[in-house]
């Protein structure tokens, strides 16, 4: 059972790496887009005494970025994190945690996401706690949380296979203490593992979580402006949620603490 899992995640994986993108950029405009908005995020960098200037070459470094994400049909890590920096830079907040968030989600290990992610949140107005139940399981789950799905399908293919040669082994050799102690724990450590990215291939299917990014909103009760507010005051950029139920022209959201209201879809981005 456990096989014909992996195999089906491995050959879905398979199935969509090869799946030809619809690419309405060719790789050398792709590559040349990508070389100027470098170049402009550099040169940016290097402004002193002017931010209008600064501020238009981190715009054009924006678009040449997101032009390369939607026109080239782009999806890589760093891609989302330079674009995400050229935001903050322009302090845009909203925008540039939501671009952090969606390289987090390609690549979960990279440390200078996640500590760039980290420090943008520190910049946030709203600060909502997360619930302490949740921050429990996330210490408890760390490797559940904290790894991508492509290193948990890495390493639950190693302690298959590590569990198979053990298995023969002990076909081979008899039952040997140490052979039953590394099948064991491979096995186990296999089942933690399809079970992790069963309920990640679940999430993403299933729930979808998102960035406020306009500078503020207002939440109300219900999916209106005719409804009382949710919360004593606006929400405001960066303030991340998750998509409970979306109608024609809002977003239903629940936030860390749990609590939840309307705001229009027009005020945020899901990731």
């Amino acid at each position: 059972m456990i096989a014909r899992l992996l195999l089906m995640l491995f050959s879905g994986l398979l199935f969509a790496a090869s799946c030809p993108a619809a690419e309405t950029l060719s790789k050398e405009q792709t590559y040349s887009l990508f070389t100027q908005a470098n170049d402009a995020f550099r040169q940016a960098n290097a402004v002193t005494g002017d931010p209008a200037k600064a501020d238009s070459l981190y715009e054009k470094a924006v678009l040449g970025y997101e032009k390369i994400i939607n026109q080239g049909r782009v999806r890589n890590p760093k891609l989302y994190y330079n674009l995400a920096n050229a935001y903050l830079l322009r302090d845009d907040l909203g925008k540039a945690i939501l671009n952090y968030r969606r390289g987090e989600l390609l690549d979960k290990s990279d440390s200078d996401i996640q500590k760039n992610l980290a420090f943008a949140r520190s910049k946030k107005i709203d600060k909502v706690e997360t619930k302490t139940e949740t921050r429990i399981l996330m210490t408890l789950f760390f490797w559940h949380y904290d790894l991508s799905m492509r290193v948990k399908f890495t390493i639950a293919c190693a302690c298959f296979a590590v569990f198979c040669i053990a298995l023969t082994l002990a076909i081979w050799l008899g039952r040997r203490a140490l052979l039953t102690v590394i099948s064991s724990v491979s096995a186990v450590i296999l089942f933690c593992l399809v079970v992790s990215l069963a309920v990640d291939g679940y999430r993403q299917s299933n729930e979808f979580e998102g960035v406020i990014v306009s500078p503020e909103v207002i939440a109300y009760q219900g999916d209106g402006s005719n409804y009382p507010q949710s919360f004593k005051g606006p929400l405001h950029a960066g303030t991340e949620f998750e998509l409970i139920e979306r109608r024609t022209g809002w977003f239903h959201v629940k936030l860390a603490d749990d609590s939840d209201g309307w705001i229009p879809q027009s005020a945020a981005e899901l990731i």
